[in-house]
């Protein structure tokens, strides 16, 4: 199968290489207007670099593309793709406006059955792990669900300015794996906060949040979020029920543990960042996205999902300004 790529930046060059690895994936474009990025990338792995989205869309030989460009693009390329009849991995998120999402939504159609959005913790094997064992009913009825995730470090405030506010930004990803585990969500509230760094809060923005989220059938999710995480990149799931309980902790380099008279336990610090921790999602998530393809078959998550938790983050900024209760729309 061969793919175009959109976006030669940091995600764009990690589904570079993914698609690169892929056994039945070749990599022919990679497009960004800045065409230093653009040839880097594509040098790499033996691809045609370019700036023209018309010629890598006119190219009948292109199966499928890859969104890892700006949010602000999602939108035109994704349209402009389907448009093409290309099957399309997009990033995270869709859009920052959901009336925007929608508009693409309704212009597209069922085309968006060949769309797929890049949720890529789906395809985290703990966490896919612990979502069956639910779904399996191994913990009886679920009640609770407790999701933590907390960055290492803030980000700078040049991308804290235009990254959507942190519901939008950081904690759609623990929105959508609510949904994942629990299925629909009903109601949202949330708080948050400045306790990390002035420039965050001079941005508009919160660096830390808590979110309370109830479920369609009645179970209750806690999602914490942080900009700042001293330990490392902190990333825990636990899930609560009538028979039970199922955890997912954090992963360390190795499981060597030192015990000596000052301390006992002691291991090395957490995996350092998103691309340490969540590598391999990304090689799972493209395999499932060019299998769908091969197939014929819905990706998943699909536009659906992408415009849920959208929605969900939505309502946590509604919720949080208001101090209220909120129904996503």
């Amino acid at each position: 199968m061969r793919l175009a790529l959109f976006g030669g930046g940091r995600i764009g060059r990690v589904h570079a290489d993914s698609i690169a690895g892929h056994p039945r994936a070749e990599l022919a474009w990679v497009c960004d207007p800045m065409p230093d990025a653009a040839q880097a990338v594509a040098a790499r792995h033996g691809a045609t670099a370019t700036a023209d989205v018309d010629a890598v869309l006119a190219d009948r030989s292109v199966d499928a593309v890859v969104i890892a460009s700006s949010t602000p693009t999602h939108v035109d390329l994704l349209t402009r793709a389907v448009r093409a009849g290309k099957a399309v991995l997009c990033e995270k998120p869709i859009d920052l406006d959901i009336g925007r999402v929608d508009a693409c939504w309704a212009e597209i159609g069922s085309a968006d059955a060949n769309v797929m959005v890049g949720f890529n913790r789906r395809f985290d094997l703990s966490f896919r792990e612990l979502r069956d064992r639910v779904h399996a009913g191994e913990i009886g009825r679920i009640e609770q669900l407790t999701i933590i995730s907390r960055d290492p470090a803030p980000p700078p405030a040049e991308y804290v300015a235009k990254s959507g506010g942190l519901f939008r930004d950081m904690a759609i990803h623990d929105l959508d794996m609510a949904r994942f585990v629990l299925g629909d969500i009903v109601e949202v509230q949330a708080t948050g906060a400045n306790l990390v760094e002035d420039y965050i809060e001079d941005c508009g923005d919160i660096d830390s949040g808590v979110v309370v989220l109830r479920s369609a059938a009645g179970a209750l999710c806690h999602i914490t979020n942080s900009r700042r995480c001293t330990f490392g990149y902190d990333q825990r799931l636990e899930a609560f029920g009538s028979d039970g309980m199922l955890t997912v902790y954090n992963q360390l380099p190795t499981s060597v543990r030192y015990a000596g008279p000052d301390r006992t336990e002691a291991a090395r610090p957490y995996l350092d960042f998103f691309l340490e921790r969540y590598g391999p999602t990304y090689h799972a998530e493209l395999d499932h996205f060019v299998t769908a393809v091969e197939k014929g078959d819905r990706p998943e998550p699909g536009f659906a999902d992408g415009r849920a938790a959208l929605a969900l983050a939505d309502a946590a900024e509604e919720s949080m300004r208001s101090g209220r209760t909120v129904r996503p729309s």
